[in-house]
């Protein structure tokens, strides 16, 4: 990812320092002896070639600049800046190693180096020496997201995780940076419950893990096979049934959905996602509504903002002749999640009772719309992944 702005951003202190030495002397007596006029020749010949946009030019003039004035420390700092805009980053790190040895106190050459060696790998190199740039000035973006970059290439993920969050204050626009802090967390995820393994591989968490990543990858099977496993160590630990409960649930298994749900609820009565879960399975397995009616009644009571909990129980309402009863939940429910097709249809069902043909109708297109949109998206999809098979070879 790009990490450093356009060319002519870059460093301008580095010109400054020059500019002092050269027109005010340096500290060391063999720099300032150096300083002849042919130097100052060069230097200008070499700034006005840089202005020009001639940056071969002003390399070959600091060059020579060096020949005549081995100890002019800012000039190594001007010829590596060069460098590093050519993107030539081994010719910089040694220009800007070279002139700190002259003179180790040249912040903007150390951060300068530190960003070289961060583009070549070179991360041990690199990590004090961005690190001292990013103490020595918080705001810079360039440091502190190559900072970032060097510490997850080193495996310090949770050192870098602080540098990318403060780059995102800054930046919250900045996409890369997200999709890296994003990649950072998954890694420290993916060390934790390496960990957990190590442990214990057979321990009720390294089971309930080991079930959840198989259900992410859409492998059921294997999924429930982990769970199980976690309910025979463990039946009476809240949260081993509920795993189960879902794996049926998400897989259209109702009844069988419903027994874990309630084993759940009999070891953590207050679990309102599992509540809602058993009343949900009850009215798609088309059981009573009167008693889905009763479980969504406490799990609104109890966790009032659980939408999904109060369209399901509009639903049942609907099922039992009282629409009327159910639209408070339906444009609650509307209001927080306004793009979900059931909602508009199930308000559709209570305006058409309630004899409000024409909200009904503007409600019934509005399923329509949703709906269409949400199959021409995966209609979409499908053919652009078509598409790519199709043409690979």
């Amino acid at each position: 990812m790009p990490i450093f702005p356009p060319r002519r951003n870059r460093f301008p202190f580095a010109l400054v320092l020059l500019s002092m030495a050269l027109t005010l002397g340096v500290s060391a007596q063999s720099a300032d002896d150096e300083v002849t006029p042919q130097v100052q020749e060069l230097y200008a010949q070499a700034k006005a070639a840089q202005q020009h946009g001639d940056n071969a030019t002003a390399i070959q003039k600091y060059r020579a600049m060096l020949k005549l004035a081995p100890h002019l420390a800012p000039a190594y700092n001007n010829l590596g800046m060069l460098y590093f805009g050519q993107h030539d980053y081994t010719q910089a790190a040694q220009v800007l190693e070279q002139g700190l040895k002259l003179n180790p106190d040249m912040p903007t050459a150390s951060a300068m180096l530190g960003l070289s060696y961060s583009q070549l790998g070179e991360n041990e190199k690199a990590e004090p020496l961005l690190e001292a740039a990013v103490r020595a000035n918080p705001n810079d973006d360039n440091a502190q997201m190559a900072l970032a970059h060097t510490l997850i290439n080193l495996k310090r993920y949770d050192e870098a995780t602080p540098y990318l969050k403060t780059y995102l204050d800054r930046n919250p626009k900045d996409q890369q940076a997200w999709y890296l802090l994003g990649k950072t967390y998954l890694q420290l995820s993916q060390d934790a419950l390496g960990k957990i393994n190590q442990i214990d591989p057979n321990s009720v968490t390294a089971h309930i893990i080991a079930g959840e990543i198989d259900e992410s990858m859409h492998n059921y099977d294997g999924a429930l096979v982990e769970y199980k496993k976690a309910i025979d160590a463990a039946p009476q630990q809240p949260g081993t049934h509920e795993h189960m409960g879902n794996a049926f649930w998400v897989t259209g298994k109702w009844d069988s959905a419903q027994t874990e749900f309630k084993a759940e609820l009999a070891n953590d009565p207050s679990n309102c996602g599992a509540r809602w879960k058993l009343a949900n399975a009850m009215l798609e397995a088309n059981a009573p509504a009167q008693d889905a009616l009763a479980e969504l009644n406490r799990v609104v009571e109890q966790c009032p903002t659980l939408m999904q909990a109060r369209v399901d129980r509009a639903r049942a309402l609907v099922k039992l002749g009282k629409q009327d009863d159910a639209l408070p939940d339906l444009l609650l429910a509307e209001k927080d999640s306004p793009d979900e097709p059931s909602i508009h249809f199930l308000l559709s069902n209570v305006y058409r009772a309630q004899g409000k043909t024409s909200d009904a109708q503007q409600e019934m297109r509005t399923y329509g719309k949703l709906q269409r949109e949400a199959s021409e998206a995966v209609a979409g999809q499908a053919s652009d992944a078509i598409n790519i098979k199709s043409n690979s070879h």
